[in-house]
């Protein structure tokens, strides 16, 4: 089954959401937080996948450094650039 494309703006679809009760309110905000956490995870695992590659290429192992170096590490690589 096909469903039907509608093109709504941000502000109809609040507003439709505001007519909503409280039970279909609350079931819009758990999709929309499920939808936010997917993404975040997403983001998550994306970034660190970018950092061991990083990693890699300066000769280190992101898997063998403890939550310090890892911290000193990302905080020197976005500085780096800012360094005189």
């Amino acid at each position: 089954m096909i469903m039907p494309v509608l093109n709504l703006s941000n502000d109809q679809v609040i507003e439709l959401v505001k007519q909503l009760p409280p039970e279909g309110k609350q079931a819009v905000l758990e999709a929309l937080i499920a939808d936010r956490d997917s993404w975040w995870d997403e983001m998550l695992i994306h970034g660190e996948r970018q950092l061991r590659l990083i990693c890699a290429e300066r000769g280190l192992d992101w898997d063998s450094m403890n939550e310090d170096e890892r911290e000193v590490f990302v905080d020197e690589l976005i500085h780096e650039d800012s360094k005189c």
